[in-house]
């Protein structure tokens, strides 16, 4: 008793703290007696537990410390962020269920954390007779899962796969509209889209296409001589030729205009419609009409025009177009002097083909050809394989493999590659629609060896393509 009313009067010998505390401590009963009534089973123990955190720190921070403790300090400290600790790992009352809610599946209730627990999780061992939970060893994915996966990253932005077409398509008409204004005695054909995007084949993001420019050329004035019969000896070539000048003069074609030395000349009709897109036509009113900003390329030698949208970024090239005797000739000249030539493009067989190969026994070939599309697109030095190369091992791969199920899809990703390595090293791949040509011509030697060391690494371990 002498020591209680010692410590009592030390409490009102500090400006009546005493009884300030022994306020609060009623208060605190009051609180306690009647929480269960107001804040239900939950909130009470939540109240409890803090109420007794907080009044442990009152009556350390009142009670007197020892003189002669010299770690009394210290410990009172610790003590202090215990009981902090204690505060910050009351658990949270559950909060009123809404409506809404019901319609979602029940989960357990967290179990708060107990100090001991905490412990054996940081790494002490789990006290005798507590159940032991066995961690799922990570599972180590096949190629084959690892390449499904992968293409399913490769897809478009579908705000993209619908605004560029419509985009293009509203810029084709502008230009058609021009053309006829402008040169209404050149019989061109109707402007059309070209590309992977509208082939399904686009991937990772839909930023270039190409507009074809059919150039109409009457059959009876014109004929084609094949590029490995003139001085080039190439056969990727075409020449087209103006016949029968005896009996129809020049003048007789709307053409003659761009006939050098008796042939057709893809570059003059290029330097023509460049001159056309870069000086004549009003860019700017027609990006302000469609709703964005078109800017034709002044440096470059294809026909090319640039345009900015507020969702994309679009690069359109224009190839005036020649369909005669089966064949497709683009205007798209080798550098060089040599003006003529007209090359012969396989795009639209090569993907016909490899999409009826696929209907016929429901293959994977345009799966495999938009990974490796992909990979050569993600890749720097593969991106002169990406397209035609990729697309023509696919389609002599055919011939021999005639599994092309979607769960032999790792092994013809592998057998592609194998294929790819061996035309490499003999710089030689020919083309499936024409074996006089060799694709891989115009590579440098630099480029067939860097690109033949990426792929040979990826035989081995193909998935360091698919980072």
């Amino acid at each position: 008793m002498a020591a209680f009313w010692h410590q009592r009067g030390r409490r009102q010998e500090n400006g009546g703290l005493g009884s300030v505390i022994d306020g609060l401590g009623s208060v605190f009963d009051v609180l306690l007696a009647n929480a269960r009534l107001v804040l239900g089973v939950s909130g009470a123990a939540v109240l409890a537990i803090a109420t007794l955190a907080v009044k442990r720190l009152i009556d350390r921070a009142t009670s007197p410390r020892d003189e002669g403790d010299p770690k009394a300090e210290q410990k009172s400290l610790e003590e202090s962020w215990q009981d902090l600790a204690l505060i910050k790992t009351t658990p949270k009352p559950p909060k009123k269920q809404r409506r809404e809610d019901l319609s979602e599946p029940l989960l357990s209730a967290a179990r708060p954390v107990v100090p001991g627990e905490a412990l054996n999780a940081r790494g002490c061992s789990a006290p005798v007779g507590a159940p032991q939970v066995k961690s799922s060893p990570l599972r180590c994915l096949t190629l084959q899962e690892k390449l499904l996966s992968h293409s399913s990253q490769l897809a478009v932005p579908e705000i993209q796969v619908s605004l560029v077409p419509q985009l293009a398509r509203s810029i084709c008409t502008q230009l058609q509209n021009f053309l006829r204004s402008k040169c209404p005695e050149l019989p061109f054909g109707r402007l059309f889209l070209s590309g992977a995007l509208l082939d399904g084949l686009e991937v990772l993001a839909a930023d270039h296409i190409h507009l074809m420019l059919p150039v109409a050329l009457d059959t009876g004035l014109w004929s084609l001589i094949s590029g490995e019969d003139t001085v080039v000896r190439n056969p990727q070539y075409w020449m087209i030729k103006r016949v029968d000048l005896g009996y129809f003069p020049r003048g007789c074609s709307p053409w003659d205009r761009f006939i050098v030395g008796r042939y057709l000349s893809s570059s003059v009709l290029n330097e023509t419609l460049h001159k056309l897109l870069v000086a004549s036509i009003n860019w700017p009113a027609i990006g302000g009409l469609l709703g964005c900003a078109i800017y034709p390329v002044v440096a470059s030698r294809e026909l090319k025009l640039e345009v900015k949208h507020d969702q994309v970024e679009l690069s359109i090239t224009l190839f005036p177009v020649v369909e005669m005797e089966d064949k497709v000739l683009l205007a798209v000249p080798p550098e060089g002097l040599v003006e003529n030539l007209w090359l012969e493009s396989f795009y639209r067989a090569e993907v016909s083909r490899v999409k009826e190969l696929d209907a016929g026994d429901c293959g994977a070939r345009q799966l495999c050809l938009r990974i490796l599309n992909g990979v050569c697109r993600s890749q720097p030095s593969l991106h002169k394989l990406g397209g035609s190369p990729v697309t023509n091992v696919i389609l002599h791969l055919s011939d021999t493999a005639l599994d092309w199920a979607e769960e032999s899809l790792a092994d013809r990703f592998q057998q592609v590659l194998e294929d790819l390595v061996a035309s490499l090293e003999k710089g030689v791949l020919l083309s499936y629609f024409n074996p006089k040509i060799n694709l891989f011509s115009g590579l440098l030697e630099e480029e067939i060896d860097e690109m033949g060391f990426v792929l040979y690494r990826a035989i081995s371990e193909p998935e360091v393509l698919l980072k």
